[in-house]
């Protein structure tokens, strides 16, 4: 089945076994509609420290690491997965991201000695999505081996980086990303080739863009393209976890997200909804999430999927204020759809910093 939107594989025919090889490191998934930036010059990390959430400045060759463009008011514009090389900083964006990014980081060079160049299809590179498991690192070792192989990037979602913050109430180990060991790959045009040799010779699987959204929400994994709107705020994500250095130096919309950190809340929250009915047709991106008996809204789904082991299950951007134990329900094409919520980010996320009461003088 063909994803219409962005003419990628949804799935092969078996979406569940596809999560599964998927997830175990059998398969990967083509992600040829995400974009590519190159950033070059030797003023480039510099640069893009100065702009972004994350540190980037001091970044080695071959680190991974994600970061945030952020608006004056501290609102998310672009998000980033971001790997240097040493000569080059690659940037990987979701789907139509690439041309606007590319376009504001050419107004943004100044006198800066930096070259931006968006990555597109006349330049023959393509990325792959993959979980580190045994036949996927093979394949990608015996890409490298042939050259075929420009960039590697590891998604740092799986722990809390250097500098960042986790509001999810849960250990490092009870979190779902513990066992989040994602990478994409840029290839060449040669290499995606050698890949489907390997998938026809059957040392390794295709799965399609499903399996990988469902592994996604399962993670508890924001992206841009499907959590993201004008209003979206890191904290409201838990994206300080991978995406925001709260201790760098200054950038575009860091007053606002050290302040709501500090002395506010986010005001809404991403939870993850279980659904109730495994037969029930799956909510749509923008469905409405009601309080039951109510008719006005608190929330909106941003993402669902069917999971291999969980069933029906969706993240949701509600308001700060419902309740951790309220029962919900989804609106789908005039149908309520029970649902019960699993905490992300909680109601009093923020306000890490006590202020001190000053006797009054008299």
């Amino acid at each position: 089945m063909i994803d219409t939107e962005f003419s990628v594989a949804a799935h092969f025919g078996a979406p569940f076994p596809e999560q599964r090889n998927l997830q175990s490191g059998s398969a990967v998934v083509d992600l040829s509609h995400h974009g590519i930036i190159t950033v070059s010059g030797p003023d480039r990390l510099e640069w893009l420290n100065s702009m972004c959430s994350q540190e980037l400045g001091s970044i080695s060759p071959g680190v991974s690491t994600e970061s945030l463009l952020l608006d004056p008011q501290g609102h998310i514009q672009f998000a980033m997965r971001i790997v240097d090389d040493g000569e080059s900083t690659w940037i990987m964006v979701d789907p139509l991201q690439s041309q606007a990014l590319a376009a504001y980081l050419d107004r943004m060079r100044f006198t800066k000695r930096v070259e931006v160049t968006e990555k597109s299809e006349q330049d023959r590179l393509f990325t792959v999505g993959f979980f580190t498991g045994a036949e996927a690192s093979d394949a990608l070792s015996s890409l490298r081996e042939s050259g075929q192989v420009r960039a590697v990037w590891l998604d740092p979602w799986s722990a809390v980086s250097v500098g960042g913050w986790q509001y999810a109430a849960v250990t490092a180990d009870e979190h779902p990303a513990s066992t989040w060991n994602y990478a994409e790959a840029i290839l060449t045009a040669e290499g995606v080739q050698l890949l489907v040799n390997m998938i026809q010779a059957g040392t390794l699987r295709s799965a399609g863009t499903l399996a990988l959204q469902a592994l996604r929400v399962m993670a508890w994994r924001p992206a841009q393209h499907t959590e993201v709107d004008d209003r979206a705020l890191p904290h409201e994500f838990d994206w300080l976890r991978s995406a925001v250095h709260l201790n760098k130096g200054c950038y575009r919309g860091q007053e606002t997200v050290a302040k709501v950190h500090n002395l506010g809340h986010p005001p809404r929250r991403l939870a993850l909804l279980h659904l109730d009915g495994s037969d029930a047709q799956l909510p749509e991106p923008a469905d409405l999430v009601f309080a039951p008996g109510e008719e006005k809204p608190i929330g909106r789904v941003t993402i669902a999927a069917r999971h291999f082991e969980w069933g029906a299950v969706a993240l949701a951007l509600l308001k700060r204020s419902v309740p951790v134990d309220a029962q919900l329900e989804v609106q789908h094409a005039g149908i309520r759809i029970p649902a019960t919520q699993e905490v992300i980010v909680p109601p009093e996320a923020g306000a890490t910093r006590v202020t001190p009461r000053i006797a009054p003088l008299r």
